[in-house]
């Protein structure tokens, strides 16, 4: 299985998939940790990919999802951005919303 066959799989396995450095319990990286904070204070459930345990995933998915930098944060299999997206949506309760809507799909 090719690197982009494995990401797009991840994506849809998990529905709220957070590509970050490090991990929700050691951020390796500020933004890493802002955006695991904004995506915990929203009371979302998220699957954590740690892209320094996996350098081809580091390596290849700014290619796939044309975004440069770490963190990405994807739902439902689109990307929704990176840190300071994710904290502005936290703020305006879009994110909590986002979430929420994922879960009822999940349980219709």
């Amino acid at each position: 299985m090719n690197i982009n066959e494995r990401i797009k799989g991840m994506l849809a396995e998990h529905p709220i998939v957070l590509f970050m450095k490090g991990t929700p319990e050691f951020p390796m990286c500020g933004f890493s940790s802002r955006a695991v904070q904004a995506l915990s204070d929203a009371g979302v459930t998220f699957h954590a990919v740690n892209v320094l345990e996996h350098p081809q995933i580091r390596a290849a998915l700014p290619h796939f999802a044309n975004w440069p930098t770490f963190p990405q944060l994807f739902i439902q299999g689109e990307l929704i951005g990176g840190c300071d997206i994710i904290e502005d949506l936290k703020s305006s309760g879009e994110l909590a919303r986002m979430a929420s809507d994922v879960a009822g799909a999940a349980h219709r």
